[in-house]
Order: structure tokens, then sequence, then C-alpha cells
């Protein structure tokens, strides 16, 4: 223990040292002020990496080395959360990253297979204090012992699933099983999916394989980021500190409602409006109604134009209209060649009705002629006027939210009635695929914008060339006493001299210092270098085409369980997820060990699936706590929840009372201190949530109020968040799968 302590206490001197560097590096850069460009750009790459290792330092400390592996040969490598090395020539490593391959033997070895391992240790620590050792022997011929000796080598793990819960997820880079660590270290390219039951560890694994890819790929990941998509904002909530305490804080964590820049999903639709917004098809619907906004005549536009009256009837703007779509462009972005088309046509009829010879029908006009008459019509507000019905300027919020308004006509009269609403500025998660899917076949006419980027560098080079101008003539003056041949006066440069104002504007563009993750956030065409999505069984068609766009290389984890599939929209499959974009190229993998659940709760949710899938197969837990579910009727249930909450509650962890949302009001009045809401505070001892808020989290105990209102999966999901005891609150029948298992002495 002491030579142990006497090891972190070098580990955090160093990291204090390097902290210091780090801050002052950074203080130091910032404070230099401008610089030539290649300057700049160095100093910007120095900020950068700087601020990244002062994040991971700051992260990582009071929790940095947590193991020690002792090789046969007598060489000796302490594993950490981020790789330290010292101060000397040789740059000598003193921690190894637990993600390098020198540490995986940590993870792998066995008795059987030890992999070079003569002894395994775990070091627990609490802040900079070491607090307990676990050493596994793995050479049955090793006779060093030490009194901190594990014997089954499960200490470490079983201290960790029975810890009291935070209401934050930690990082279980201490406990990573063999099954586990396949799956971080997996190759990056392509999907991969991984299955697996509650409590299994996936979000923890695809967590902890974010952070495995940025270290082996980082450069590539680094400047395209990591997106991972959760399921709701409390979940992202929950997990938010895992990768920063494992030295990574350049990731992009989102929810599907949350992908499309400047909308933010508040809002709620119904399970029936949700399923019908997320179908494949809902991508042709909006394409129709696009195009139905490219429109005709009815019957004809007059147009008005020096005294002459130009008929645009449907025939003259149809053949415009399918030349426009000819481009295949998105609407937007092909509007300038519809202007194109109609200037063409008023110009013709224009040109016939002034500059035709009466008697032969030959033109007058030269094209001279023909090409000021454009011009003039380009000028004529009412030649606008009639473009822009035509084939008008659209916005995503302005198409969906016109569609959503009065959908008949584009789908079946339950789907529309369904999806109906006023127009409105509150969106819903199942609104940002569609308006995403929108952003796509519009596209952006962006020539306003080129033209005001091109005046404003011009006003800058303007700028420029008047400072330099500046310059000159300071620099005739200061020498115009002086004779033509004075060395001093033709040997001195001048700014003019070496630079000209283009490039002179160029040096003061303004930099963009934002992280890769922030300006991925801002950017809706922006390609992810890797997405990781938890729950993935829950996602729609339509979002994930939204995902598809961010992954043009298909470089994904999907992560989920479709035993667990809840959502209206959910696809279920993997198979139908995927097909439509990789066909069958994708792997499968699937971790069968229930790390979280005890067996008696699991035993009891794994009943209640297989009332209705008998063949249904739950993950194995490895522990079991002796203590059995309870289920209770109730005729007064706000009171029943009250007593059994203060019975459940544990000394130290959290409690989760899962409950519908229509009980949400009544239930907190009883409950004094509890968080509910949209965004609960999971850190507060008792929390109340509904079942798809509960998804991915765990606590200590927990509370299901009227299981009888759940779908089968949404009660799985309630049934196993916990990871000590569980307690059921019922004031009609129950489920019939509950009923059976409760009745089981």
């Amino acid at each position: 223990m002491r030579q142990e302590q006497e090891f972190i206490d070098e580990l955090y001197a160093r990291v204090d040292i390097l902290r210091g560097e780090a801050e002052s590096s950074v203080t130091d850069a910032l404070s230099q002020g401008d610089k030539p460009m290649q300057a700049r750009l160095e100093r910007d790459i120095l900020v950068a990496e700087r601020s990244g290792l002062l994040a991971a330092l700051n992260a990582v400390d009071g929790s940095l080395c947590f193991g020690r592996i002792d090789l046969a040969s007598g060489v000796r490598h302490h594993i950490g959360r981020i790789g330290l090395r010292a101060d000397d020539a040789e740059r000598t490593p003193i921690l190894i990253d637990w993600r390098a391959d020198v540490a995986r033997p940590f993870y792998l070895a066995t008795g059987h297979t030890p992999m070079g391992l003569r002894r395994r240790r775990h070091i627990s620590t609490e802040g900079r204090t070491v607090t307990a050792l676990h050493d596994e022997f793995l050479d049955v011929g090793d006779r060093e012992r030490t009194g901190h000796e594990d014997p089954s080598g499960d200490a470490v793990l079983l201290a960790a699933l029975n810890s009291a819960r935070t209401g934050r997820m930690t990082d279980i880079v201490q406990t990573i099983q063999a099954e586990q660590d396949e799956i971080i270290r997996a190759p990056h390219r392509g999907v991969l999916v991984v299955e697996g039951g509650p409590g299994t560890g996936k979000t923890a694994v695809a967590l902890h394989r974010a952070a495995y890819l940025l270290y082996e790929h980082r450069e590539l990941l680094a400047k395209r980021a990591v997106l991972i998509v959760g399921p709701n904002p409390a979940f992202l909530g929950y997990i938010g500190e895992v990768l920063p305490s494992l030295g990574e804080t350049g990731v992009l964590l989102a929810t599907v409602g949350e992908l499309y820049p400047g909308v933010r999903a508040t809002a709620t639709d119904s399970p029936e409006a949700a399923a019908v917004k997320g179908r494949a098809e809902m991508a042709d619907v909006l394409a129709a109604v696009v195009r139905d906004r490219q429109a005709l005549p009815d019957p004809v536009i007059a147009i008005e134009h020096d005294r002459e009256v130009l008929m645009l009837d449907d025939g003259l703007v149809s053949v415009a209209r399918e030349r426009t779509r000819a481009t295949r462009l998105p609407h937007n972005a092909a509007r300038e060649h519809f202007e194109g088309h109609i200037l063409n046509t008023l110009t013709e009829l224009y040109a016939e009705r002034i500059g035709t010879d009466p008697y032969d029908g030959s033109s007058l006009l030269d094209p001279a002629d023909i090409t000021q008459i454009r011009d003039d019509l380009a000028e004529n507000p009412e030649v606008w006027s009639a473009i822009d019905r035509l084939w008008p300027v659209l916005t995503p919020q302005r198409l969906v939210a016109d569609f959503l308004a009065g959908p008949e006509g584009y789908l079946p009269d339950e789907d529309a009635a369904a999806i109906r609403r006023p127009v409105t500025r509150a969106w819903t998660v199942a609104d940002v695929p569609l308006l995403d899917e929108a952003a796509e076949l519009l596209g952006e006419d962006d020539r306003a914008a080129r033209a005001r980027a091109e005046r404003e560098r011009e006003t800058q080079i303007a700028y420029a060339q008047g400072v330099l101008d500046v310059s000159f003539a300071s620099r005739t003056y200061e020498f115009e006493d002086k004779e033509e041949d004075d060395p001093e006066a033709s040997e001195v440069l001048s700014a003019h001299d070496i630079i000209d104002a283009e490039r002179f504007a160029e040096r003061h563009e303004e930099d963009d210092h934002r992280s890769a993750a922030e300006r991925a956030a801002a950017d809706r065409t922006w390609a992810f270098g890797h997405i990781i999505v938890d729950e993935a069984q829950e996602l729609s068609p339509m979002a994930w085409r939204l995902l598809m766009r961010r992954s043009p290389t298909r470089s994904m984890t999907l992560v989920g369980d479709p035993a667990q599939t809840a959502e209206a929209a959910g696809v279920g499959s993997w198979e139908k997820i995927l097909q439509p974009y990789v066909e069958d190229r994708w792997e499968h993998t699937r971790l069968g060990v229930n790390y979280r659940t005890p067996a008696e709760i699991m035993d009891l949710a794994a009943a209640v699936v297989r009332a209705g899938n008998p063949d249904f197969a739950p993950p194995s837990s490895v522990r079991s706590t002796g203590v059995r579910p309870w289920v209770r009727a109730t005729d007064d249930l706000p009171g029943a929840v009250g007593r059994a909450v203060a019975e459940l509650t544990p000394a130290e962890g959290r409690l989760a009372v899962i409950a519908p949302r229509d009980l949400h009001r009544s239930l907190a009045a009883r409950l004094d201190g509890v968080t509910a809401g949209a965004e609960p505070d999971l850190t507060r001892t008792v929390v109340l949530l509904d079942p798809r808020q509960a998804k991915g989290l765990e606590f200590d105990s927990v509370l299901v109020v009227e299981p009888a209102r759940y779908g089968t999966s949404d009660l799985y999901v309630a049934l196993t968040r916990a990871t000590q005891r569980l307690g059921i609150l019922h004031t009609g029948e129950l489920p019939d799968g509950l009923r059976q298992a409760a009745a089981t002495p």
C-alpha cells in the first residue's frame, strides 16, 4: 500500500506540473495578439492541443491510476485513464493509457491464457489516496503473496455493481470484461451492431468505444468529430460525465430532436402522430409537397411591360418547369434555372410583339436588342412576382409547418387527422427528421449569400489597400530628402513591397476557434467521423435517413435491444434498419451477461415478456441479492406511493418512481423534494419518471406504479432499472406475466 501510494503521489506531481505548463502555454499564446498567418495557425493549434490536454488532466484528477500488470519478464506497467510520460530525454512512459495495446492483458488475461502476466492488480483510490488493492495471480507457480489476494478476481467488479448510484453513469474502465473489450476495440469502419438486454453494459461499452476510437484514430476523428445519439435529454445528462472521465471532451452528444441546427424539439406528439411522421413513405410525401409548390398559372398570369401585356400560360410555364426539374437540383438551388427559362420566354414574347416585320415575319432585332429586352424584363417587379408565385423560395420550417397544418390529399384520412395541427413554432422530435428531409429537397439558393460575402471581401480589400497606401506615403515622406542612390532608402522594405491588398485582407479574417464538435452542431451537412446510436431500435425510418446523411462513410456503432422497442415509430429490427443503406454489410454481436439487474428482479421481468413470447431468452444475471421484488394492491395510490418511497429510499443512492405521465402531478404533490419533468435532476435522491424517460438509466431502488398501463416493452424497461430493490404498486388488474410471477412462491 505504501509503495503504491508513493507511486500515485509521483503521478499527481507530474500531473500538477503538466497542468501548470498547459495553463501557461494557453495564456501566453492567447496574449500574443496579431501574428502573421502561419504564426496564427501555429498558435491556434497549440491552444487547441494544450486546452485539450488541460481538460483531460482536470477530468481524470482523483481517479487517474486504477491498475497494474506484472509481466513474467519482471516488467511492470501501471494502467490509467490517460497516458503520462516522465520528463526525461527518453520520454519514458510512467502510466499506460488503458486503450494502448500493452494494457490489453489487464482486461483479457486469465489463468488459462495469462498473456505473459504474472499478476494483475486493481488499485482503488479516493481522490489521491490509495484505499485498497486487489491482486490476482495468473502464474500458478507464483508464491509472492501480498495480503491483498482476490482469488476469484471478482471483488472489484462486484464492488462496482453493488455501489450506491449517484444519478450519473460512471465509467467501467476498471472492470471491462473480455466480451466488452472485444467490442470496444473493434475496427471503426463499417456498421457494428451491439445488441444486449438490460444491464449488459451496452451503453457503457459504446461510450468506451468512442473513447478508444478517438485514441486510436485521433487525427481523423478529431477533425470530423464523433456523434453520440441518445433517446432523451435525461439520458444524455446521465451519461455526460463518462467520456470526460476517460480524458475525452471533443464528442457531440445529442438527441434526434437536437440534430437540426436552430431547432430544439420541445413539443410532444401522440404515439399515432409519431408513427405516421416516422414512416419512410414521408420522404415521398414531402417530395410531392415540394413539387406541388412548383405551380402552373391558373389559367394565365398577365405581366405588363412597357405598355405591352405578356401572357404566361400553363403551357409555357410547364416547359420551363420540366426543363428546370430535369437539372435534378434541389428546389431552391434550381430556382436560378427556372428564372432564366421564364425570362427567356418573356423575352421571346416581347421581341415577337415589338420586333417582327409585319410583311415577312422576320425579326427586326439584333442580339444586342434581345439582351437589352431581357435585362429590362429582369428589372420588372411584376416578373419577379410571377416567378415567386410559380417557383417560390421555401424554407424547411415553412414547408413542414404548412404541410402539417393541411396534410389532406397527401395521406389517408386517418393518418392526416393524426398529424394535423395548427401552424406553430413548437417542434416535436418526430418533426426534426421531416425538417431535415425538407432541407435536402429544397437545398439553398446561396446567390445572395455569395454576393454578400463578395461585397464584404471587396470592402476588406479596399480597406487593406488604404492601409498599404498610407504605409507607402509614410515611407515616401520619410526618405524624400535622401538621395536616389542612398542604400538606406533603397534597401528598407515596407508592407506594400511584400504583400498585396488581397493577401493583407486575408490575414485579418476572423479565425474560427470552435471545436469540431461545436462546428458540427451548427452545420446540418456535417459528415461525422463516427456515429454511435444508443437505443437504436427506437429510431424511426425517417430518423435513420437523417443519421445516414451525417455518416456518408457508414462508420457507425448501433447499440440497443429489440425486446425493449417501445416507440410506435421504432423499427426494432436491425435488418430493416440497415438493409436500405448497407444491405448485409454489417456486423452483429451480442452481450449476454446482465451485470446490473439481480437475478430475482430479472426473473420477474423475463416472465412479463414470456407471457407474450414464450421463446424469450433474457441475459444471465451475475449476482443475486436474496431480496425478491414485492407487488402490492392499493385503493389509495398517492398515499401508498408515499409510504413505499419511504420504505425503498436507500440510505445512500437513488430511487426512481416510474409512473404514467398523467399521474406525475398528483404523485409529486405527495413526495417532498422529488424532481420530475422533461429533464429531471437525476442526482436527487428521488426522481419521478415515465417508462420512456427511464430508458438506459439505473437506480438502486425502483418503484413501478400502475404496470397494467404500460406496454410490454415499457414494462420490461421499468422493471429492469433497479440494482438492488424493486416494488410494484397497482390499483387494478396486473398484466398476465406479472400476475403469474407475483403469485409464484
